[in-house]
């Protein structure tokens, strides 16, 4: 079950992403190709109207953000500075990383209540985005199901601390589909000392053979 929610959760994430990007691309090509005096061409691109544009990559992306950052909980990639925790012993660092993450936990908790709350109070009134004219509590679900996700990830990620004592590392020289070499993969060359190309040596030096 776990498995289908990364992966819903990826899917989502990498879906917005790629949505708001196209969608960008063609709103900025259209808007300088309504430029150019092409005769036919241009009025065709006048009368086409993508001023919703705007409008719907905020909100992808704000979508796209609540995800994402649970996406960070579970992967660790969230920056953190822990230079003092790592200075204590086992037992008290463990207690200070448990404390860090119920408190995380407790925060979205409070805010996906809040959020909840919110969108069912704008969820009866006639309230509606300005451009693609959509129900205002469809674009403000994004904030009690991220943090609710958020809250999720948190309360996984202290249950696995506190069985395992790992915390989930995101490794930033890792490429996703390449393999890792392993030092056993390393070929070993053989390395010749004082190799030098015969004609980059001075006439006459000891080590040059036509001298």
């Amino acid at each position: 079950m776990l498995k289908v929610l990364d992966h819903l959760e990826e899917w989502i994430i990498a879906l917005l992403m790629g949505s708001a990007t196209v969608i960008i691309f063609v709103a900025v090509v259209h808007r300088y190709a309504t430029g150019i005096p092409i005769p036919g061409l241009q009025d065709r691109l006048l009368a086409l109207n993508l001023s919703w544009a705007q409008e719907l990559c905020i909100y992808m992306f704000v979508w796209m953000a609540k995800f994402g950052a649970a996406y960070g909980v579970r992967t660790g990639i969230h920056v953190g500075v822990d230079v003092f925790i790592n200075q204590l012993g086992p037992r008290k660092r463990a207690v200070f990383v448990l404390f860090g993450l119920l408190a995380g936990a407790l925060f979205t908790g409070i805010v996906a209540s809040m959020g909840a709350h919110f969108v069912w109070e704008i969820a009866h009134t006639d309230q509606v985005s300005p451009d693609l004219e959509v129900p205002a509590w469809i674009v403000y679900l994004a904030i009690p199901l991220g943090s609710s996700l958020m809250c999720f990830r948190f309360l996984q990620v202290a249950w696995s601390f506190f069985r395992t004592g790992e915390l989930p590392h995101h490794d930033h020289g890792h490429v996703e589909g390449v393999e890792k070499v392993e030092d056993v993969d390393i070929i070993p060359v053989a390395v010749v000392p004082d190799l030098h190309p015969k004609e980059v040596l001075p006439k006459g030096h000891p080590r040059r053979e036509d001298k």
